[in-house]
């Protein structure tokens, strides 16, 4: 099955999450026969599927692969894994097996460009850069995509002038057909490798971004430089002679002066690229610099970015529950002189020596929690046996006011307690957002706090 007409089809949905049920409701209405399947059973799962089922909409939850028999499509869900039995299954039966972005490709609006955005950090900060530019520009904008607002809504909304596009590695695995205006490529560095397999195909689906593009690549990450075409677009805060630069402390665009680096509300050199690139990507639908200057200047990140939520007896408390990789971990204890860091959870396959030895010096102590502590642990051991590390062994959520508890009692005045777990939450929360959120709350009781 080819195209973007899926009606009389039946349409096998892979996942139950609030991806999987925009897709569902827009196929229903689009005339397929929809069943949405979800590998878990759990309490999540059983209220989706009594939400959907309410609509008219049939879900098969604890799927096996005998759930796509009889399927034309399969639109799977980020996080199913190629190899998963259902997935599996469909394929070996000839059955076309897509992501949501590659259903939305095929619906959209060809005069609305896309522009989209990857990288293993720093996404959703560019993307919501973009977005804000953008509409600073008099466009009717959204970033969506990874984000959390369903490209297939966006498509389907058809009152957009174009869109800012945050494209995970997962997605653009299964997304082999879409083709952005400008594709901004941010940094490389291990990641999902659980999902993915080896690196080269990790590298393989996040250079999909360039297909078929205009290329913009961040080359102060050496993996990206290496990567990027010829004719690429370059964007540097270190060389000054790359297409989008920082210039005398100005961030500046083809040699022309933007705005100075400090106007920014958000800090960090990462959050200057970030900047950079998204300006990039707003000139390749012709905004004006103006435009991107003014929007900048009042950007202000979401939530769980390197967030300050208390501040007690003069210890910061930060959350950058966000930063679930090691790379992402490594850009947040860059900032911060004296930390106790909090770590732990999925590794998913990634390796934290380096960003263990690199910063070994500043750390006061270290608290671990989740089901890779243990990796993390040893890390320690060998770079930075010196440092006090306090192990929790509690895994729900309730395990966060220990952890929090354990990080104010290594923590001196002028340190910094920061959630930068270097790790995916999904063994102990419902996702990084409810991470963050426990961790405040439990901040806060320490007692004294503001903020």
């Amino acid at each position: 099955m080819t195209g973007g007409d899926v009606a009389g089809r039946r349409v096998v949905v892979a996942g139950a999450g609030v991806t999987g049920r925009a897709v569902a409701r827009i196929l229903r209405d689009r005339g397929s026969s929809v069943v949405v399947v979800d590998a878990a059973d759990g309490e999540r799962q059983q209220s989706a599927a009594a939400s959907l089922a309410a609509e008219g909409i049939e879900v098969r939850l604890a799927a096996t692969a005998s759930d796509v028999d009889g399927a034309d499509l399969v639109v799977a869900s980020p996080g199913w894994r190629r190899d998963q039995p259902l997935l599996v299954a469909a394929r070996d039966n000839g059955i076309e097996v897509i992501g949501e972005p590659e259903l939305a490709w095929r619906q959209h609006d060809p005069t609305v460009p896309w522009l989209g955005v990857t990288g293993t950090n720093g996404k959703t900060t560019t993307v919501g850069m973009l977005e804000a530019i953008l509409l600073a520009a008099g466009l009717r904008a959204v970033a969506t995509g990874n984000v959390g607002f369903p490209l297939i809504d966006a498509v389907n909304a058809a009152d957009y002038d174009v869109l800012a596009v945050e494209m995970s590695s997962q997605q653009l695995a299964w997304s082999p057909s879409p083709r952005f205006r400008a594709g901004a490529l941010l940094n490389i560095a291990p990641d999902h490798l659980d999902w993915h397999g080896t690196m080269a195909d990790y590298v393989d689906a996040k250079t999909r971004i360039w297909t078929g593009a205009i290329p913009i690549a961040v080359i102060d990450d050496p993996n990206v430089a290496a990567l990027a075409p010829p004719d690429a677009i370059t964007v540097s805060v270190v060389d000054p002679r790359a297409d989008y630069a920082v210039v005398d402390g100005r961030l500046s665009a083809g040699g022309v002066a933007v705005m100075h680096a400090d106007e920014l509300r958000v800090g960090g050199p990462h959050n200057v690229s970030n900047a950079l690139v998204a300006i990039a990507l707003a000139r390749a639908v012709d905004v004006p610099l103006e435009a991107a200057a003014g929007a900048l200047r009042t950007f202000v990140p979401g939530r769980h970015r390197n967030e300050t939520v208390a501040q007690v007896g003069g210890v910061r408390y930060v959350d950058d529950s966000k930063a679930t990789n090691a790379h992402a971990a490594a850009a947040s204890l860059d900032a911060y002189p004296s930390v106790v860091w909090i770590a732990g959870g999925l590794l998913k396959g990634a390796d934290v020596d380096e960003i263990v030895a690199a910063n070994a010096h500043k750390l006061r102590g270290v608290v671990l929690l989740g089901r890779d502590r243990d990796v993390v642990a040893d890390a320690l051991a060998r770079h930075a046996p010196d440092v006090p590390v306090s192990v929790v062994t509690t895994t729900d959520t309730g395990a966060m006011a220990e952890v929090v508890r354990c990080a104010a009692r290594m923590a001196r005045p002028g340190d910094t307690v920061l959630l930068a777990p270097a790790a995916a939450s999904w063994d102990m929360f419902r996702d990084y957002a409810e991470r963050g959120d426990l961790f405040a709350a439990a901040a806060r009781a320490i007692g004294g706090a503001t903020g």
